[in-house]
């Protein structure tokens, strides 16, 4: 069925041109919507039409990346937040820079470019926010402490957000993937033991790849969801079952 979600010439800014943005953007053009991709990296932003370089640890940057959204598309629809650091270290070990800069860039970008676009989309009577968020919101991952606690607060901030926009038809929900083969785990993963203890850890016998993502970021997004909202969705293969 031609436009069975209700995305074609839909308005989408993603924020974060990593494997888990990138693959949604791609997603999201594939069935018709229009897409402004958003990264403080730039060599991210070279395969993409309509691109923003935007630095999103801080206020003005957020708020820079909607309106340059607005003004290339005439509006915003859709936000996809898929921003992400994490500083693997105990909580003993964590100095406050560490601290403040994971919160900065995962959950206070979250909550400016959620401000942000909400403005838009409350006006319009009309919206989609999704954030990724993370099994590390809900299990007590070790060397995780920043991580999860920003994870654990985008699942709240997004409620709130959710329950104040919902009488102007705009949904706030988030996905929580388990580990998945990104840039940002690649690093970890690649260590002696790592994959195969993680992997380990999921039912499904094997870690996360950015495609098993796309599918739950456009039904989210889609007229189809029309009446979900403040929803963690766990694309985890199971790991938050164990």
């Amino acid at each position: 069925m031609e436009n069975w979600l209700g995305l074609a010439d839909r308005r989408v800014l993603v924020a974060g041109a990593g494997g888990i943005g990138e693959a949604c953007a791609e997603a999201f053009a594939s069935v018709g919507a229009r897409v402004v991709v958003a990264d403080i990296d730039e060599s991210r932003l070279a395969e993409h039409e309509n691109a923003i370089p935007a630095d999103f640890s801080t206020a003005a940057g957020c708020e820079d990346a909607v309106r340059q959204t607005v003004d290339a598309l005439g509006g915003i629809d859709i936000l996809l937040h898929a921003v992400g650091v994490n500083h693997r270290v105990p909580v003993l070990d964590t100095d406050d820079d560490d601290w403040q800069r994971t919160l900065d860039v995962n959950l206070s970008s979250a909550f400016r470019l959620g401000k942000a676009a909400g403005k838009h989309m409350v006006d319009a009577g009309w919206g989609r926010q999704v954030y990724c968020s993370s099994v590390s919101g809900l299990l007590a991952h070790p060397d995780h402490g920043p991580y999860a606690a920003s994870k654990g607060g985008i699942n709240q901030m997004m409620r709130v957000m959710a329950r104040e926009w919902a009488p102007h038809g705009v949904t706030v929900n988030a996905i929580a993937p388990g580990y998945t083969e990104t840039d940002l785990t690649k690093a970890h993963l690649d260590k002696p033991g790592v994959r195969e203890h993680y992997t380990s850890l999921v039912p499904a016998g094997r870690l996360g790849r950015v495609n098993d993502l796309t599918g739950s970021v456009l039904f989210l997004a889609s007229d189809r969801a029309s009446f979900i909202t403040g929803h963690v969705l766990y694309v985890d293969g199971g790991r938050t079952l164990v």
